[in-house]
């Protein structure tokens, strides 16, 4: 990570509105009537529900959606105590990550005093406006006292993150550790080094998961803390052991474990050669860790190491778990965060390091292919499964333990229902995927030798979409895999369809090439030659019925793949016709574009023809299409080029296919909002219908729309989908993502699931 300049730190915080966050109304405010209904007098009508019922304040109201983030600024990340107003940018950032990454509303309060009464009394008083209270920066052991006040005093969660979130990541952590060195967790010894907040939590966590509490030896400023010492607080009291131990080197003699939330640059590498074997390091102080990552990694080449920082392997950070925690226990009505709710924490974070990780966060992290061990022990911030893993294990415990108010019963809907709030979940692809996992088929990837594809198929396999089979070089493909730790491959059939063990059946393909192609040029050596194509042997498996469907295009030419499939499969329809598609997602939902891929110049008989065959294939996904034609005019108003031939495609389809819904043509704008099209052209036979399928007038623009949509609009595309082919021919874009693949993978599957070797009569 690039270093941070003080100039660039003030500019972010002060340019444009100061601060961080802002306030956000979710209702409409802009007539007398919104108004009347926002404020005086309708506002009376809720006000009277929550008197007579005070947990309708859930149901009308904020407060199950917000969270106070409260600190005295005593203890500011490093930067100690230095007080109330200069710890807020810290807590407005707080609140920025609670939007972010789990929706969660917040109000940062920053309470001037550092009496621990007078801070407890004060948030008493404001609870009611929140549905949970997060204590921030507040020095120990003062924050024991106040969150075990609250605790007893609230009736919705209070949580002191820099206590507890520690505590869980680092938890999750220590878990996957254990398990990669194979340490028993009730066996190993444990070094502690800091007795503040975080240090205590940890460690009282640890004990909860099954760390014996004589293996935990504690130090702080003034070394171990031993039943020796007479200056112990009564909360490191807790924690003194009956050693001579003295001293950090001494304590770090044949220990198995180093958990560390002091200070920087006080670990040697001499300390970490006297640890027992694969010792297990958490140098967590900041921005310096006790010891840093390349000191320790050269001192102990078996070493697990962790960190705060972010610039190295397995940081651990709090916003793994308090924006989704408290999303769960929001989402129950929590009355509070329990030791049961912490726990489910630590599992689904432990539990999440080890599946397999989206291309998304291996490029966010520059990482080709993250892969749980010892560099990876910890799921990462910006993984988007946190929301729907976390939350819902919180939610569940809060649930089982006997302190939600509210009962989730449809786990599976409440993960769709947390996907939809961070903009993460898209129904049509879920339905395909779903679709596909009822009935997979044997489906083909040609372009096996790359990395991606690999990739793809793994997820594909534990998704149980489809059965793969991979064409290529069988030991290229292995040695991928195994570079890049994809380890479930095994079971998956390789064809290396040049190899001397496949001749029988490139010879057998070969021959029935010819017998279709002799009279148009080819010869039985030009057939015999092309089954050394990957993409001619991968179409003639499905010709042949030994595989459903077939997956390529990854890295060749569009044109290389739809060739053999012309050739040797041919067309579904009476049209003798093919085309191009692409589903772009968007907030509005699915748009359909065709042509995109295969028709250069198309006639107005073409531009109906692919209307047509769209239709067909929009229908497969159970969607009425709505069809706009489209042209750079609006009915009629030029009288030559595109917009003609998109007025012949019209009339065609309006003269012979009057029950559908298709007109045009249609400038885009036109298209995609009825409002506009309704005032202007009411005639029209979309009527005030939001369409969903629309067909340029030419390859060039309905190429450049899709692409521009993918660029600039944000907006996910899944294709090309090769439509009007007799069987499963589907085409990659060139170096696709990996969930681009998938989602083709089941697009090919559904496809496989209805063909039929029936000419669709048009």
């Amino acid at each position: 990570m690039a270093k941070i300049s003080k100039e660039e730190a003030l500019n972010y915080h002060s340019q444009g509105r100061p601060g961080k966050i802002e306030v956000i109304p979710t209702k409409p405010y802009n007539t007398q009537y919104d108004l009347s209904l926002a404020y005086s007098p309708g506002v009376a009508e809720p006000c009277l529900e929550i008197h007579k019922n005070p947990d309708d304040i859930f149901k009308y109201t904020a407060k199950g959606n917000l969270v106070a983030v409260i600190s005295n600024g005593t203890a500011v990340l490093g930067l100690g105590n230095i007080g109330a107003g200069a710890g807020k940018p810290v807590m407005e950032g707080k609140g920025l990550l609670f939007k972010v990454f789990a929706d969660v509303d917040v109000f940062d309060i920053e309470v001037d005093t550092m009496n621990p009464e007078k801070f407890i009394e004060t948030v008493k008083m404001i609870a009611p406006t929140f549905g949970g209270i997060n204590l921030e920066d507040i020095k120990a052991p003062e924050c024991f006292e106040i969150e075990d006040k609250l605790k007893e005093l609230l009736d919705i969660p209070v949580f002191h993150d820099d206590q507890h979130g520690t505590a869980i990541i680092s938890a999750a952590g220590l878990l996957n550790a254990l398990e990669i060195t194979g340490k028993l967790i009730d066996k190993v010894k444990v070094v502690v080094n800091g007795a503040g907040a975080s240090a205590i939590s940890c460690s009282r966590l640890y004990i909860s998961l099954g760390v014996k509490p004589e293996n935990i030896l504690m130090l702080d400023s003034k070394g171990v803390i031993s039943k020796k010492r007479n200056d112990l607080n009564p909360v490191k009291q807790k924690f003194a052991q009956d050693t001579a131990k003295k001293t950090l080197a001494e304590a770090m003699v044949d220990a198995d474990v180093f958990l560390g939330l002091s200070t920087g640059n006080i670990v040697s590498q001499d300390m970490l050669k006297t640890m027992a074997k694969d010792p297990i390091v958490f140098a967590m102080a900041n921005p310096v860790p006790e010891i840093s990552y390349d000191e320790a990694i050269e001192a102990r080449k078996d070493i697990i190491m962790a960190t705060g920082r972010s610039d190295y392997p397995n940081q651990i950070n709090n916003v793994l778990g308090f924006p989704f925690i408290f999303r769960g226990a929001l989402d129950v009505r929590a009355k509070k965060i329990n030791e049961e709710m912490k726990i489910a924490a630590v599992y689904a974070l432990a539990q999440l390091a080890k599946e397999d990780v989206p291309e998304s966060v291996n490029m966010a992290y520059k990482s080709k292919n993250l892969v749980f061990g010892r560099d990876y022990i910890i799921p990462k911030p910006l993984d988007p499964r946190l929301i729907t893993i976390v939350a819902p294990a919180v939610a569940k415990a809060a649930v089982d333990s006997g302190v939600a108010r509210k009962k989730i019963t449809d786990w599976k809907a409440y993960r769709i229902n947390l996907m939809k709030r961070m903009g993460l979940y898209n129904q049509l692809v879920e339905d395909i995927r779903h679709k596909a996992k009822e009935n997979p088929r044997k489906i083909v990837f040609g372009d096996a030798n790359n990395y991606k594809v690999l990739k793809a198929v793994q997820l594909v396999i534990h998704e149980k979409i489809a059965k793969p089979v991979l064409l290529g070089n069988k030991t290229e493909i292995q040695k991928i895999a195994h570079e890049n730790g994809i380890t479930d491959l095994k079971n998956i059939p390789i064809i290396d369809f040049q190899s001397k063990e496949e001749e029988e059946r490139r010879n057998r393909f070969a021959q029935i090439y010819f017998e279709k192609r002799y009279r148009k040029g080819v010869t039985l050596e030009d057939a015999e030659r092309m089954m050394n194509d990957c993409n001619y042997f991968g179409v003639m498996m499905v010709e042949t019925g030994e595989a459903d469907g077939f997956l390529s295009g990854f890295s060749s030419a569009y044109a290389s793949t739809i060739r053999p499939a012309l050739q040797i499969i041919g067309t579904n329809n009476s049209l003798k016709h093919i085309a191009g598609m692409y589903i772009v997602i968007t907030k509005k939902g699915p748009i359909f574009f065709a042509d995109t891929t295969v028709n250069l110049e198309p006639s107005g008989r073409t531009i109906a023809d692919t209307a047509l065959l769209t239709a067909n294939a929009v229908r497969k996904f159970n969607i009425e299409p709505r069809i706009a034609i489209l042209s750079y005019s609006n009915f009629g108003s030029t009288r030559y080029g595109s917009p003609e031939r998109a007025r012949e495609a019209v009339e065609i389809l309006h003269r012979d296919y009057p029950d559908l819904i298709v007109d045009g043509e249609l400038q885009a704008n036109y298209a995609l909002n009825k409002d506009l099209r309704k005032q202007k052209f009411p005639f029209s036979k979309l009527a005030d219908m939001d369409v969903n399928t629309l067909i340029f007038p030419n390859l060039s623009s309905g190429n450049i729309a899709y692409k521009m949509m993918q660029e600039i609009g944000e907006a996910d595309v899944i294709g090309p989908i090769l439509i009007g082919i007799k069987k499963p021919v589907h085409i990659l874009q060139m170096d696709s993502a990996v969930r681009e693949i998938v989602n083709m993978t089941a697009i090919t599957v559904v496809d496989a699931q209805t063909a039929t070797d029936e000419i669709i009569q048009f």
